[in-house]
């Protein structure tokens, strides 16, 4: 098998097969709940603190990249502006309303978008991934999570009349910021011109894909068919606004700035991601509607996967310029 029919062959083994395993393992209670809320803190506190580390590492540094965390946000705004004037005002109940926005502003940036850009741009993509999707963790707690909240207050009639509050310092020293110092360490090493041993190349293909499982399983497992395909046709808008609408602004933009073309393709690859389980975990804690969310993660997610990436994938393998 040679390197391409490789790499496209880890859309099957590293995306699609991690969540159906979790699926059924959910199916058939065959690991507690537990076990995935272990898997999900391994994988953001240790993989992929080392997977920023040795990205980062061999990173080109220059100043084109203190635009990506600004492009990181545009990623999330964008679609969210679009979809708060446009789609989602056709749900009245503002608990669906709440859940479709979550599922506009967050996409899966780090996890899927990250496995991509490596298949196709190895670790350069992988790290231009890190650095432009760190801004995602900043706004899921400083905007995402008070919208969620304002519209559950609004629908309930602020029966409770209770504010959310967030710990400052727990949101900004959490274990869960771990991979920011990563990064931080992993460009240190690369300013400071410290070669990185090659075995540690062998180990970072490793991690890719361990980490790949770890954040993918749980997906599965938290997936509901049962009760999400209510809604397959509600969040039918979000294919539009992911797949044309906010690549062809993004592209704009990134033209405007940039001629590397690996920087070029990972953009494009982040601005077609679809909605992140982030938005299902959201709606989760601040009861939103769930399902919705559920719905909007399956759809686009499979759409990505079946359609969008591979057409993406031999673009690029066979000489196409972005």
């Amino acid at each position: 098998m040679n390197d391409t029919s490789l790499r496209i062959f880890y859309v099957f083994t590293d995306l699609v097969l991690p969540m159906v395993l979790g699926y059924y393992l959910h199916q058939k209670h065959l690991i507690p709940d537990s076990f995935c809320n272990h898997l999900i803190r391994f994988n953001i506190i240790f993989i992929y603190t080392a997977l920023s580390i040795l990205s980062f590492w061999v990173l080109p540094l220059s100043a084109e990249l203190l635009w990506l965390p600004a492009l990181g946000v545009l990623l999330i705004v964008i679609p969210g502006l679009i979809s708060y004037f446009t789609f989602a005002r056709k749900y009245t109940n503002l608990l669906d309303r709440g859940a479709y926005m979550m599922s506009s502003l967050l996409a899966n940036l780090g996890t899927l978008g990250g496995l991509c850009a490596f298949i196709l741009y190895g670790e350069i993509g992988f790290a231009y991934t890190q650095l432009i999707s760190a801004a995602q963790n900043f706004i899921l707690l400083l905007a995402c999570f008070p919208l969620a909240q304002y519209y559950y207050t609004k629908q309930t009639a602020a029966a409770r009349k209770t504010r959310l509050r967030f710990d400052f310092r727990q949101i900004f020293l959490s274990w869960n910021q771990l991979s920011l110092l990563g990064m931080i360490l992993g460009m240190l090493l690369n300013a400071y011109a410290v070669p990185r041993p090659q075995i540690l190349g062998t180990f970072f293909n490793s991690l890719v894909h361990i980490g790949a499982w770890a954040g993918l399983l749980p997906v599965g497992y938290l997936v509901d068919l049962r009760r999400a395909r209510l809604y397959f046709i509600k969040v039918l808008d979000l294919l539009p606004l992911r797949c044309i609408i906010l690549p062809a602004i993004i592209y704009v933009i990134i033209k405007l700035l940039f001629d590397d073309q690996i920087l070029l393709g990972t953009m494009l690859i982040l601005a077609l991601s679809p909605t992140a389980i982030n938005a299902v975990i959201t709606a989760r804690l601040f009861k939103l509607n769930v399902d919705l969310t559920i719905a909007a993660f399956l759809l686009t997610t499979v759409v990505f996967l079946l359609f969008v990436f591979p057409l993406l994938f031999f673009y690029v393998q066979t000489g196409g310029q972005f």
